[in-house]
C-alpha cells in the first residue's frame, strides 16, 4: 500500500490526462457526423475497449475528419 500512495503524485497527473482525453474523444464522436474512416459505433468501441490513450490517439489520427 506504501508503495501507491509513494507514485500516487507521478500516476494521478497520467489518470487525469487519461480521462480528460476519453471525455473530449467521446465527445468528439457524439457530435460529428463525418469519419476519415469507419462509422460512429466502430469509433465508439474502439475508444471505449482501447481507453488507455490508444483509442483516442487512433481515432484523432485515423477517424476524425477534418473540419
Amino acid at each position: 500500500m506504501n508503495k501507491i500512495i509513494e507514485y500516487l503524485p507521478f500516476i494521478l497527473p497520467l489518470v487525469i490526462a487519461e480521462l480528460g482525453l476519453l471525455v473530449y474523444t467521446l465527445h468528439h464522436i457524439l457530435t460529428h457526423q463525418n469519419y476519415k474512416r469507419g462509422s460512429r459505433k466502430v469509433w465508439l468501441i474502439i475508444v471505449i475497449v482501447g481507453m488507455e490513450f490508444i483509442g483516442p490517439i487512433l481515432y484523432f489520427l485515423l477517424g476524425r475528419e477534418d473540419d
